[in-house]
Formats: C-alpha cells, sequence, structure tokens
C-alpha cells in the first residue's frame, strides 16, 4: 500500500507543474496591467513602468514563470496580494473553512438524495418512480447553479421567511445559512449520484450470488442493504470523491449568490481586480485538493473491496 501512495503522490508532481504553466500563463496573457491596477488609473506612465520594473512584469515570460515556479517551491510562496498586500496562502487558507462547510454539507444532500433514489430506481426499474426521478435527475443536472439558487432564496428566504439568504457568519448557526447553498450545490452531483447508484446497483442485483440470496429466503432487504449495496459502492465512491473535489473548486457561483466567503469568491473577486497572483495561488490550491482527494478514494477502495487492495502491493 505505501509503495502506491508513494507513486501516485510522485505523479502529483508533473501535475501540479502543468497546472501551474497554463495557469501562470492564462494570468500572463490576460489582459490588464496588476501596476495600473495597483496604483490607480490615474498614475502617470513613468510610476507605472517603475513599478513593473520593481514587479519583474517587465522580464521576459520564461523569467517571469521560473522566478515564480522557484519560489513557489523553495520558499512555499505563492506570491502576495495585490489589492491587500497580504500573503496569498493568507487569503486562501482564511477562506477555506468556509469553502470546505459548503462543500462538505453539498456533498452530504447529494449522498441523501442520490443513492436512495439509485437504489430505489434499481429496485423497481422502469417503474412509475424510475421513470420520474430519473428525468428528475436529469433536470438537475442541466438547471444552472445560478437559477437554483436565485429560485430557493424567492421561495424560502424572501416569500416564506424560514431560511437567511446569504452569508455564514461562523458558530453553530451556520447549519441554517448553509441549507440553501447547500442544496443548490448539491442537486447537481445528487443526479449524477442517483444515476451511477442506479446502474451499479443493476449490475450488481443481476449476478448469481444474488440469485441464490433469494432462493435461500432472505428478504429484499437483506439482500439490497446487505449484499448488493455493498459490492455495487466502488463506482459510488469513485462519483463522490470526484463530485466532492469538484464542488470545492465549482463553488464560486453559489459563494457568490449567497455572498459566502470562500475560495470560490474570493477568486472572482480576484478576477474582477487583476489580482493575479491570487488566481494563481487559488487554482493550484484547489487542483491539489482535488488531485489528494482522488487519492483519498483510491486509498479507500482498498478497505471497501479486499480484492483491490492486492493490487496496491
Amino acid at each position: 500500500m505505501h509503495k502506491f501512495i508513494l507513486r501516485r503522490l510522485l505523479l502529483l508532481i508533473p501535475v501540479m507543474l502543468g497546472v501551474s504553466l497554463i495557469i501562470f500563463s492564462m494570468m500572463h496573457f490576460t489582459p490588464g496591467c496588476p501596476a495600473r491596477i495597483q496604483l490607480g488609473e490615474h498614475a502617470s506612465y513613468e510610476a507605472i513602468e517603475a513599478l513593473r520594473d520593481d514587479m519583474g512584469l517587465n522580464d521576459p515570460f520564461p523569467v517571469q514563470y521560473g522566478r515564480w515556479l522557484g519560489n513557489l517551491v523553495i520558499n512555499q510562496d505563492v506570491g502576495r496580494s495585490i489589492r491587500t498586500n497580504r500573503d496569498v496562502s493568507e487569503e486562501i487558507l482564511d477562506r477555506f473553512p468556509a469553502t470546505l462547510q459548503l462543500a462538505g454539507a453539498a456533498v452530504v444532500v447529494s449522498i441523501a438524495i442520490g443513492v436512495p433514489i439509485g437504489i430505489i430506481s434499481a429496485t423497481k426499474q422502469y417503474s412509475i418512480f424510475d421513470n420520474v426521478s430519473m428525468f428528475i435527475a436529469l433536470l438537475g443536472v442541466s438547471m444552472p447553479n445560478f437559477w437554483q439558487g436565485m429560485l430557493l432564496i424567492i421561495v424560502f428566504a424572501v416569500n416564506l421567511g424560514w431560511l437567511p439568504s446569504g452569508g455564514l457568519p461562523g458558530g453553530s448557526d451556520n447549519f441554517r445559512y448553509l441549507v440553501l447553498p447547500a442544496i443548490t450545490l448539491g442537486t447537481g452531483s445528487a443526479a449524477v449520484i442517483a444515476r451511477m447508484t442506479r446502474s451499479s446497483m443493476l449490475e450488481v442485483i443481476r449476478q448469481d450470488y444474488i440469485k441464490t440470496a433469494r432462493a435461500k429466503g432472505q428478504t429484499e432487504r437483506v439482500i439490497t442493504n446487505r449484499h448488493a449495496l455493498k459490492n455495487a459502492l466502488i463506482p459510488i465512491i469513485t462519483v463522490v470523491g470526484l463530485a466532492f473535489g469538484s464542488l470545492l473548486g465549482g463553488a464560486v457561483i453559489t459563494e457568490s449568490i449567497f455572498n459566502i466567503p470562500g475560495v470560490g469568491r474570493l477568486m472572482v473577486d480576484s478576477i474582477a481586480a487583476r489580482d493575479f497572483p491570487v488566481v494563481q495561488g487559488g487554482v493550484l490550491f484547489i487542483a491539489l485538493m482535488f488531485s489528494v482527494i482522488n487519492l483519498l478514494v483510491d486509498i479507500l477502495y482498498a478497505f471497501v473491496d479486499p480484492r483491490i487492495k492486492s493490487q496496491y502491493k
């Protein structure tokens, strides 16, 4: 197992290098001058050029990328925010707990909705419930988060007044503030999880050992929960893990709608302000989290299916 983990950790190096090169290139060739933004629109040309020289923006692209990458690898220095002059890592880590809470709550919503619907749809294949649930799942995937969020705010926050429309104050009251954004963010993943659960369960319940369990007189509930679901978990775990990684990086719109001070909201504000160091650091952080989550999902496979553990030696 430790050799497998080591190999996967080593594979992270080229992945992160590729992500760093892509995001640095995108920020480098994006219109807008950080020096002008920092000094203001009325700054003189001489002042802007002096600041560009001081920031190294007049150096060739390979020199800028090499300097930035060297600081990142050697000093673990992602840079400083142009807007706030704070260390980028501090900016991201201050916002990450809010994003983690939102993504975690959204995954819980996805599992709570998707897995039961998928199981029932598989055990009642081609029934009215199966057809209706799969149509709702398709609707959940196709409906943009913006419109889902706005609809939930109008109904439950504005008209009924049951839940707050935005913010995340912290403390024990966070649950009420997370309900609407978690539903908004989690419904799309719930639809994917429901489809995967249904497909995986249909494949398992057609196996011979399921027929044997029925022949021995075991109830359908025992067959579904003890035999079928356990053996159908591998693809479900994959989808849940990928969904969690995607939710960490895909909460940008939801955080903006509900005014949640997370990493996604930070990146939106930084893009608007041409705060390139924060955008670069945010993308790298999300890519790293996504890769780590994928590694954890692969390791979790071994605890669910012993047959896979032998492949990790």
